[in-house]
């Protein structure tokens, strides 16, 4: 075996080793690369090279004749690995034989001769364009020569709109070429090394994995004596191979889609149950019942509906997808040191997280003192992260409380860092019943665990005392204030007598008036006047670490190899005046957006709800893991599924709604993306901003068959929507007027702050891909380039964030319009990410293994009902607004045009589940059934719903891991929101459509955390009457009395009709047996039923009996009635 240098090696045919002595011709070369042997073994994909593409001249520069090569069989076996020298053993060897070449300057197709062209395919086939032509149209786009795609041939930008884009995403990334050095691309370069430092074994399996598999790029044999010295070798003239993770750019994310075996069957089921819907109804229209027409006609009606709802809410599912993230990957492409960043400073882009909340007194603050104390403490880069707490109402006891936390946060962060403590809220960390000393090796963790805890019950001690203490301290104030103006009015020579009118203000501690709403609500201190207010309770923190200090009479924690540092943590609360309006919680986070874009300017934001804590610290990083990859540019948000604590176990609600988070939305991340539920979601925030993606999909045609990619940030654009809002990045062609006229218009946008104006290209560059990850003729950013200090907080950046959250400064812009969150809706949420898929953005279901986020939900069915009623009135508005999906564009995809039809429409099925509720109560009333007859095909028909509808519920169970508890759930509450809070929110609905009444709702109260020894759900049980409870208990009493009627008619008939009856005491037990949870409801902590219900019933019984007595018949059943109920009374 001879050895060779790192030159333009001869291809071999039979996977032989090829050689060249150092005596050949050669080109430049650097002496960075050292000596080895390439293996270029056969495999199915990469069979062995013919004789007519390999090229050796047979005359060198000086017309020597070149030494024939020695050629080997390809079987090799790697041996022992980093600690010393990897070894090839070859098997065994051939004879050589003599091979007709084939020049390299002409083609490498058989029977063609023609001039190739260059830089077609990484593998370096030679191919001329007739010949490359012709495997573009017809050989499916491949080389010849490796097997794999032409990278022109397709657009890779947006590969994911395909079908078949599955397994492109999935694939490994190539090997990046060295462009240095003029090699041979079918070859890799691997240095050679001799272990002094003994290092794991070479894994060859992985490294042929990372490399795509493909054998025939070309394998390095070692040799088995130390020959050669590159450059930056060790001592034994020998480098340690490189690590192939860091060459190979390996995704961060990957979608795998559900197993085949289920989801098949699941489309197939669809289609049946859609093919024996058609059927039955069909049938049910053509066999109408003559004898109650009108019990026909509405039944009918009904059904139909129902079918269309169904299909609604089924087509959306057809493709569902699960995604998994590789967070060592994000690790090491952005957070370790490289040439550019020799320290490995974190290279990822930073993330503001907005916090809102309104009333302390309905959201406790010692709730919201955990979430915050849970964002500060999250696993991601400390210079990376800011906070911002929103208190929409003002209030000196959430800043008192925030100030508390910020404190507190010194203790709490760096004994997470410390001990990596999950979950990062203190309340669901100390309350949690499993063993805390899992996986706990540091001996003093025991004892810093007890000093925080007990610091931590001290904390609350004096956040529960906040509200006393402000009171008895403005008291104070006030009343010294009372005294000092007595006290000058007599100076004055005043009456006594005269009463004095001292504002009632809430004071701060350091002596002076809480700018913010006092307690009085006096003039401009009240909830909807008052000033804005910005306070950064935690700065900035430095760009380097800072470590603590060892535990001490101040220091509770040996925080000596802690980082101490933590995250920017800001209190702002909005300007309101009378005659303004604010926009509630869209308003409050527009207000954030513009402050944050000025204090910090995180390209990405983070929405939570002051009651949703992160229970993951690792969840920021699987979010970015989405916004970071390959096409990553494209996407707005990132949604993660809701969940909740604090639920009862039986689940008598469906509060965990959790057929919606996990089918629905996992549904929808396989077409656009899921729905912005308002919160727990990572936003992109130049798409906040109404920009357009920098690529889009029109799809046109019927169902949207026939796609048209767009690229929306090119200079050269040929025509440009109504709507479209195009950035002006930095970088973009002087020459083109579009970037101009876009800037010019930024004002008008944006409002005047210039600060604003000009963080937007910021936020958009940090914002970009990598250079390596961005396709042809996108824009990226260089690595490390985020890797800088941030800029320092001062007086200037703080006043200018004071100015943009005015309760003017919106006038005569796009905020609300087209800008931020949108305005005009209740579900401003879904109206906002409805905004973004209509221009073309994507968006991401990230499920973690690990719960991301954790919160709160009502139990009281009170509560519920009037959330369910918050959520159905916003979709009456979006149906009878601009922002209903009939009229989208044609950059969003059909199925999810269907999805966000589906969301305006289901409330209005309540009006028609309402007569269905009723009409098993009014056929035993009247006697008759909705068909003539209980026929073999009515009953064939209604079999083969019922069991496809199962047999889709079993198959939903198993690819979206929910339980059939939970299945049933949402079920039974479909229906008792269908029949309470949906009919009143289309009253609502249409109200303020043709009326214009306006609509307002109050804020759901949080639960706070119970005390030692209450009942953790005593809130299940306490019954709040409410008007929405009139229908359900309507729809239970007249099911009940009907089946009395129902059964006392059938007895004693003369003719009795068992059948009628059996068909409508089947549905009138369908009905009772989903509103029972609303019964048990109603039934309290004792289980008692309300008297008002009993009487009810018991009336209406009594009076239907005097009206139409069930024996009066025939006088002789009177007769033997009677003497029965004489014989009874005797004995």
């Amino acid at each position: 075996m001879g050895l060779t240098s790192p030159i333009p090696l001869r291809a071999s045919s039979g996977g032989r080793y090829s050689s060249m002595t150092k005596d050949d011709p050669v080109e430049e070369i650097n002496s960075e690369f050292v000596s080895y042997t390439v293996h270029i073994p056969p495999t199915p994909d990469h069979q062995s090279i013919s004789a007519s593409q390999t090229s050796l001249n047979e005359d060198g520069k000086d017309g020597m004749k070149l030494k024939p090569e020695r050629s080997f069989v390809s079987g090799t076996i790697f041996t022992r690995g980093y600690s010393s020298v990897t070894r090839g053993h070859v098997i065994d060897c051939c004879l050589e034989k003599p091979e007709t070449m084939k020049s390299g300057l002409i083609c490498g197709m058989r029977g063609c001769d023609e001039k190739p062209i260059q830089g077609k395919c990484e593998c370096g086939f030679k191919i001329c364009r007739d010949c490359y032509l012709d495997c573009v149209g017809s050989g499916g786009g491949r080389c010849p020569g490796c097997k794999e795609p032409y990278k022109d041939a397709s657009d890779d930008d947006d590969d994911e709109d395909e079908v078949s884009s599955d397994e492109e995403e999935d694939r490994a990334f190539p090997l990046p070429s060295i462009a240095d050095f003029k090699l041979d691309k079918r070859l890799s370069l691997v240095k050679s090394f001799k272990g002094q430092n003994h290092q794991p074994d070479f894994d060859h399996t992985r490294w042929l994995f990372e490399t795509k598999g493909t054998y025939g790029y070309g394998n390095a044999v070692w040799p088995k004596d130390g020959y050669g010295a590159g450059a930056g070798s060790d001592a034994t003239g020998f480098e340690h191979p490189p690590d192939f993770g860091e060459r190979c750019k390996r995704p961060l994310t990957r979608k795998v889609g559900v197993s085949a075996a289920i989801l098949s069957p699941y489309r197939l089921l669809i289609i049946l149950r859609l093919v024996a819907l058609s059927f039955f109804l069909t049938w049910r229209i053509r066999h109408p019942n003559c004898d109650a027409m009108w019990l026909w006609g509405m039944s009918i009606t009904c059904e139909l509906w129902f079918a269309f709802s169904w299909i609604l809410d089924q087509l959306p599912k057809l493709c569902p997808v699960n995604r998994i993230t590789d967070l060592s990957v994000l690790k090491e492409q952005f957070e370790s040191p490289n040439l550019r960043n020799p320290k490995g400073r974190s290279d990822l882009p930073g993330i503001d997280v907005f916090v809102s909340t309104v009333d302390p007194e309905k959201e406790p603050p010692l709730v919201t003192a955990n979430t915050i104390l849970s964002i500060l403490a999250v696993d991601y880069p400390v210079e990376k992260l800011a906070c911002y707490l929103s208190d929409d109402g003002g209030s000196l006891l959430t800043f008192e409380a925030l100030a508390e936390t910020a404190s507190f946060a010194r203790i709490w962060v760096p004994f997470c860092r410390k001990h990596d403590i999950n979950p990062r809220n203190l309340e669901a960390y100390f309350g949690q019943n499993r063993d805390f000393l899992k996986n706990k090796v540091r001996l003093d963790f025991v004892r810093e665990r007890r000093r925080v805890k007990r610091e931590y019950d001290e904390f609350k001690v004096r956040i529960n005392s906040l509200p006393d203490s402000i009171r008895r301290r403005s008291d104070a104030y006030n009343a010294h204030e009372e005294l000092r103006a007595k006290k000058k009015q007599m100076e004055m020579g005043g009456n006594l007598s005269d009463p004095i009118k001292i504002p009632k203000a809430t004071w701060m501690s350091d002596g002076s008036h809480w700018p913010g709403t006092w307690a009085s609500a006096e003039s401009d201190h009240s909830k909807g006047d008052h000033d804005g207010i910005i306070q950064a309770m935690l700065a900035p923190p430095n760009a380097e670490p800072v470590y603590g200090a060892e535990s001490d009479g101040e220091n509770l924690i040996d925080t000596t190899k802690v980082d101490i540092r933590l995250p920017m943590l800001v209190y702002v609360s909005r300007e309101k005046r009378p005659g303004y309006d604010h926009n509630k919680k869209a308003g409050a986070m527009n207000a954030l957006v513009r402050t944050s874009a000025i204090m910090s300017n995180g390209p990405f934001i983070l929405n939570l709800d002051c009651d949703h804590y992160v229970y993951n610290s690792l969840a920021l990083r699987e979010g970015m893991c989405f916004m970071l990859d390959r096409g990553g540019d494209r996407i707005c948000y990132v949604q993660f599924p809701q969940r909740f604590e604090g639920i009862d176990p039986n689940e008598r609600y469906a509060n965990h709604n959790t057929v919606f988070f996990d089918v629905s939305m996992r549904a929808l991340d396989g077409l656009q993306g899921p729905m912005y539920v308002g919160t727990s979601c990572i936003f992109r925030r130049t798409a906040l901003y109404g920009f357009s993606p920098p690529r889009a999909t029109e799809h046109h045609g019927w169902f949207g068959r026939r796609k048209i990619k767009l690229a929306l940030r090119k200079p050269k654009v040929t025509k440009k929507a109504e709507d479209e809002m195009v950035l002006p990045i930095n970088g973009e062609n002087n020459d083109d007027d579009d970037a101009d006229i876009e800037s010019l218009l930024l004002p008008k946008r944006f409002g005047n702050s210039t600060s604003l104006a000009a963080s937007i290209p910021v936020a958009e560059y940090q914002g970009w891909l990598l250079h390596d990850l961005q396709g042809k003729g996108n824009k990226g950013r260089p690595a490390s380039s985020l890797a800088v200090p941030r800029e320092p907080l001062d007086a200037a950046i703080v006043t200018e964030a004071i100015s943009v959250i005015s309760c003017f400064y919106e006038d005569k812009t796009e905020w609300g319009k087209r800008v931020g969150w949108i305005y005009g809706s209740v579900t401003e949420d879904v109206v906002t990410g409805y905004r973004m898929h209509n221009r073309g953005w994507r968006s991401v279901y990230c499920v973690t293994k690990k719960d991301a986020f954790r919160g709160t939900a009502p139990i009281n069915l009170t509560d519920r009902l009037h959330q369910v009623l918050r959520w159905a009135t916003g979709s009456v508005e979006i149906f009878f607004s601009r922002n209903n999906a009939l009229f989208a564009s044609r950059r969003m995809k059909f199925l999810q045009r269907v999805a966000y039809f589906n969301v305006g429409m289901y409330p209005f099925t309540s009006i028609f589940l309402l007569v269905h509720c009723i009409l098993p109560a009014v056929s035993l009333f009247s006697g008759q059934f909705i068909v003539q007859s209980l026929s073999v095909s009515f009953l064939i028909f209604l079999l083969a719903i019922t069991i496809t509808l199962c047999l889709l519920a079993i198959l939903e169970i198993k690819w979206s891991g929910i339980t059939l508890h939970d299945w049933w759930r949402n079920e039974q509450f479909w229906l008792i929101g269908g029949t309470s809070a949906h009919p009143a929110a289309v009253l609502q609905g249409l109200l303020k459509v043709i009326a214009e009444v306006d609509i307002s709702f109050t804020l759901t109260s949080k639960s706070s955390t119970p005390d030692d020894g209450d009942d953790e759900f005593a809130e299940l049980y306490i019954v709040k009457w409410s008007f929405l409870m009139v229908p359900p208990i309507t729809i239970m009493l007249v099911n009940m009395i009907g089946i009395a009627v129902g059964v006392a008619r059938t007895m004693y008939s003369m003719f009795p009709e068992w059948s009628k009856l059996v068909g409508g005491v089947f549905f009138n037990f369908w009905v009772l047996c989903h509103l029972y949870p609303f019964a048990k409801g109603l039934m309290g902590r004792r289980g008692k039923v309300p008297t008002i219900v009993w009487s009810l019933s018991i009336i209406i019984s009594l009076l239907w009996v005097y009206i139409n007595p069930p024996f009066a018949g025939k006088q002789g059943d009177l007769m033997k009635f009677n003497f029965l109920e004489l014989s009874l009374l005797h004995y």
